[in-house]
């Protein structure tokens, strides 16, 4: 685990951006494939959030996309996950999504989903939408960091003044499409 990584349950802290997530990234999901293979299942898996964006401000907390195929069974996958050293959290209120977390304090979230679902693109959308557009990016920082300093310590807070940008970041990457 990465001592540039890690957020204590229940605070909401955003910090510049770190160029070495995208290698942390990298080394966890090679690690995660790894003990997935020996489970007999496979994921694609994809740096989602915002520290697979470079230069964007973020939790220091890395995203994992995890796509199952229709016919990888799913129980298989949560046993090999929680193998890993991720702890399973259930849907946490979003239907057709796993969530799993990993780290104390919290270093990596990892979200299982179905490739193709709605959950799926819309992240993979989201990410490649401020990817190729650095001014939607930096304002989306300059929001997240408003929103910490206003809800320290109010993670839902923090998330729902979040929700209207997001929504309409994800309209106009679906109309571009």
């Amino acid at each position: 685990m990465s001592s540039s990584l890690g957020l204590e349950s229940g605070a909401v802290r955003v910090v510049p951006y770190d160029p070495s997530w995208p290698g942390l990234y990298t080394a966890e999901a090679a690690r995660v494939a790894h003990v997935l293979s020996q489970y007999n299942v496979s994921l694609v898996l994809e740096h989602t959030g915002s520290t697979s964006v470079p230069g964007l401000a973020a939790k220091p907390i890395v995203d994992i996309l995890a796509g199952r195929l229709p016919d990888e069974p799913r129980e298989a996958i949560i046993e090999a996950l929680e193998a890993a050293g991720y702890t399973y959290r259930g849907e946490q209120g979003i239907p057709g999504r796993d969530f799993f977390r990993c780290g104390n304090p919290r270093q990596y979230h990892l979200h299982l989903t179905q490739v193709g679902s709605t959950f799926w693109l819309d992240h993979l959308s989201f990410r490649d939408y401020l990817r190729s557009h650095p001014d939607v990016a930096a304002r989306y920082a300059a929001l997240k960091l408003d929103l910490a300093s206003l809800h320290p310590r109010d993670r839902e807070a923090y998330i729902e003044g979040k929700t209207e940008f997001v929504h309409s970041v994800l309209v106009t990457a679906r109309e571009r499409q």
